[in-house]
């Protein structure tokens, strides 16, 4: 943060670099620089902290050290996910949520795909999922948090769903398998992430969202879960992703997640006083404001608030001259002139969307900083 009397509200978007993670990546960013490939001792070193790595990954999901398949973040892990099963099934189908990430949406795109819509509240509603699955559809895609509006999905419901289809495809001879992918790259810092919990054959993890480094990620994809690779050349990690593995980022990624692995209770208590706190702060201003998305079912670090008839760039400009950063949504889609898709999949007009404003709190946002925003705010609004 450039100034120390900022206040920065957008964790959602990217978390600053933890001071443990960091002295975790250290040494693989000076002195053990060697490519994990070559034969000789330093190399060799280097390799073993990278399967060190992997086994701590591996540890949080609750999976085997084999299962982890280290990426350059979220984007390419759900690109691997969607297209790494559906190249393999050219004539079936995925099913996305209305409210995924650009880049599960835009990938499943490229496919035969059904897209699944959302309750007022951003969840899906499972009976209508249940229908919309066929016997044509392979892959079903639905994010266990959301990043605009934070709403959390019944991800283990919808898996024993799929579980229940599987049975049935099975006792009527239907080949095509069924499996199951979540982007959970805002869950971890607040929510179980346990694979077998879940219920999931795909997973997809983002560092730069949970304090560790950004361009490090990860894929959970269970052992009998078949992906073809989308990164091809050096036949590296099992020949799902080729390139010269990144000690550092595989060690950044393997940290942020043991540390919010343990912080993941004391943390979510913490942020979920903040949160209702914030949120009937917010309330009182007037001017007709609500909370969008579900009030239960919702990441505790998330408050999504539309002010009817304010324009939100004019808003956040306000507030980023009083030195306080929040977002009017994704950052992946910043700048863009077309509403929000998930502010449209929820029900809301464009002229909201175009109102509405998102506040992400994290490990450094304190009471005292969420009045001062509510003090902002209230005078922006007069």
């Amino acid at each position: 943060m450039a100034q120390n009397k900022t206040i920065y509200l957008d964790y959602a978007a990217a978390t600053p670099l933890d001071g443990r993670v960091y002295a975790a990546m250290q040494p693989y960013l000076t002195d053990l620089f060697y490519n994990p490939a070559a034969s000789y001792e330093g190399a060799r070193g280097v390799r073993e902290a990278i399967n060190q790595a992997r086994r701590a990954v591996a540890v949080v999901l609750g999976a085997k050290p084999m299962e982890v398949v280290f990426t350059s973040g979220g984007t390419e892990s759900n690109n691997l996910a969607i297209s790494g099963v559906l190249q393999q099934y050219p004539d079936k189908k995925v099913l996305v949520s209305a409210i995924e990430h650009e880049s599960v949406l835009e990938p499943a795109a490229l496919y035969d795909h059904d897209v699944l819509p959302v309750q007022a509240t951003g969840i899906i509603n499972l009976e209508v999922a249940g229908e919309r699955i066929d016997d044509q559809t392979v892959l079903v895609s639905v994010m266990l948090a959301n990043n605009e509006i934070g709403s959390i999905q019944p991800l283990r419901i919808l898996a024993s769903k799929i579980a229940e289809i599987r049975i049935d495809r099975k006792k009527r001879g239907v080949p095509t398998p069924l499996l199951l992918h979540t982007d959970a790259c805002q869950a971890p810092l607040t929510l179980d992430i346990s694979v077998h919990r879940l219920g999931v054959d795909l997973l997809t993890l983002n560092a730069g969202k949970i304090y560790g480094p950004k361009q490090a990620g990860a894929l959970f994809v269970a052992t009998n879960t078949i992906v073809r690779p989308q990164i091809v050349g050096g036949h590296q990690q099992r020949n799902l992703r080729s390139g010269t593995e990144s000690a550092a980022q595989a060690w950044g990624l393997a940290e942020a997640l043991k540390l919010a692995s343990e912080e993941r209770l004391k943390e979510t208590a913490r942020l979920r006083r903040l949160q209702d706190l914030f949120c009937s702060q917010l309330l009182s201003i007037g001017h007709g404001i609500t909370i969008n998305g579900s009030r239960k079912k919702r990441l505790v670090s998330n408050v999504h608030i539309t002010i009817p008839g304010e324009d939100n760039e004019r808003l956040l400009a306000l507030l980023d001259a009083a030195g306080i950063c929040a977002a009017a949504g994704s950052a992946c889609s910043a700048g863009s002139a077309v509403p929000s898709h998930v502010l449209r999949a929820i029900g809301l007009s464009d002229d909201e969307a175009r109102s509405s404003l998102r506040f992400s709190i994290g490990r450094g946002s304190t009471e005292a900083q969420l009045e001062q925003v509510v003090k902002t705010l209230r005078k922006i609004l007069r």
